[in-house]
């Protein structure tokens, strides 16, 4: 094997070395590991370090995965056999401020660092809501940023990537040259036939005020609440970030339990603009039972970003699925899906757990891209625990509430999907044909593995529907 005759800026790590764990998981967000062993680990520092792995690869037949951010839940980075190159020191970032482009590495952190970055300079892009999340995975997977309902999703402010190819080149994409990449790249996710080096980003201009509405409910008002929630997003102007969360909080009497949350972020100039904009929220008709109610108080991205880090505690054992939620324009479609989602909100078995409900009204169409399967609302439900015997109870709760909720799922979101457990659909099926083409062509040697899943030739379909074919 050459491994060791190359020359690297970073670092190649094989599994003889001492540091061999670290480099294998030490990056990855979620406590939970696996046990999955790559053959070599590529730290990279450089560009040229990553197209040096990818023909490093070539050379000695082996496949290639990414590390960007390490966030997946999953661990998709984390294959049998095969490289893994790690681009965690790709981080520089710098703006045209000309044109309002910022220009990011993949493994740029969206909250931590991209978005003070920003908001130093004025600007805005509406990255993950978890700070420490890497830009690469999430853009390529979609983008379910800040407003989305607003704002659109992230990968829809990609205007170009560099992209280092199977063969080890370096080129740009966008809409004018390596289309086909470039359409890949906002949606594909970890299927992408290449290796995003670079991110050149739309960004906007920097709200002048944040104002936000929370709401606590105990959980046995969930559905009355959820109820007139699903029905209220549509009139919420779109300005207004709409999320419902089941989640442990202090009390005004001193306690700390788990209760159902109705938040509004409302991203606008002036605080009067704002109270308008989050007024519609204060028409819930249990308003009165609500265990505490915070109306339009003024707040900033970093009291965002610091909640977050709080919800989301780095290490600490995850398992989640999610589903995108649709409901008959009806009182009965409403009730079935409200019925649907309920357990998600309510059972959660762990003390740090979570579930949301996400606004992703008004619908519109989407631009052409990978990116093509979204509803109304979306929904996600989280366990965390630190305790590796509470696996299986867990695991077993995440699958009993996804089964209830199947009579209303659409599909999934790929960033919170684990599709070794269970597999949905998540592009529109002629973007899933288009993809396939690209990546036959792209990468028709296989070098960039393709989704962590159980089953790939049913990839893209919903489990229950392949009992009907």
């Amino acid at each position: 094997m050459m491994a060791r005759k190359l020359t690297f800026d970073g670092r190649l790590v094989l599994p003889s070395d001492s540091d061999w764990e670290d480099a294998r998981v030490g990056r990855v967000f979620n406590g939970r590991r696996p046990d999955r062993q790559p053959a070599a680990v590529l730290i990279a520092k450089s560009v040229d370090d990553v197209q040096k792995g990818v023909r490093l690869a070539n050379e000695n037949g082996w496949t290639v995965a990414i590390r960007s951010g390490g966030h997946s839940w999953a661990a998709w980075s984390v294959r049998d056999g095969g490289l893994l190159i790690d681009l965690g020191a790709l981080r520089e970032i710098s703006l045209d401020e000309a044109s309002g482009i910022v220009s990011a590495g993949p493994a740029t952190k969206g909250g931590d660092e991209l978005s003070p970055y920003l908001e130093e300079r004025g600007r805005f892009f509406n990255g993950g809501h978890c700070p420490s999340v890497g830009i690469g995975g999430f853009l390529l997977q979609g983008g379910q940023g800040w407003n989305q309902r607003g704002w659109g999703w992230a990968a829809e402010s990609v205007v170009a990537v560099d992209v280092v190819t199977a063969d080890g080149d370096l080129v740009r994409c966008d809409a004018d040259q390596n289309t086909d990449l470039y359409w890949a790249a906002r949606g594909a996710g970890p299927a992408f036939p290449g290796i995003v080096v670079r991110f050149h980003l739309d960004t906007r201009p920097l709200f002048r005020h944040l104002a936000h509405t929370v709401q606590a409910y105990e959980l046995e008002d969930f559905t009355e609440v959820m109820t007139w929630l699903y029905e209220a997003h549509h009139r919420i102007p779109d300005n207004v970030e709409i999320v419902a969360i089941s989640t442990p909080v202090p009390l005004p009497d001193g306690t700390e339990r788990r209760v159902f949350l109705v938040t509004g972020a409302s991203f606008d100039d002036d605080e009067l603009h704002a109270r308008a904009s989050l007024a519609e929220f204060n028409t819930c008709p249990v308003i009165d039972r609500a265990l505490f109610v915070q109306d339009a108080a003024p707040s900033t991205l970093a009291e965002h970003r610091a909640q977050q880090e709080l919800q989301n505690p780095e290490h600490w054992q995850y398992i989640c699925d999610n589903a995108w939620i649709d409901a008959e324009n009806s009182l009965e479609g409403v009730a079935a899906m409200v019925e649907g989602i309920r357990p998600l909100f309510t059972t959660n078995p762990t003390e740090k757990g979570f579930a949301i409900w996400m606004s992703n009204a008004p619908r519109r169409p989407l631009p052409d891209m990978a990116f093509s399967l979204h509803t109304d609302a979306y929904v996600a439900a989280y366990t965390v625990y630190e305790d590796p015997a509470e696996f299986a109870r867990n695991r077993a709760w995440v699958d009993e509430v996804f089964a209830h909720a199947q009579p209303v799922t659409a599909g999934q979101y790929l960033g919170d999907s684990d599709m070794t457990n269970r597999q949905l659909r998540f592009m529109a099926p002629e973007n899933w044909e288009r993809l396939q083409q690209i990546i036959a062509e792209r990468d028709p040697e296989g070098r960039f593995h393709r989704y962590l899943a159980a089953d790939h030739a049913t990839l893209n379909v919903n489990h229950w529907e392949l009992s009907k074919a």
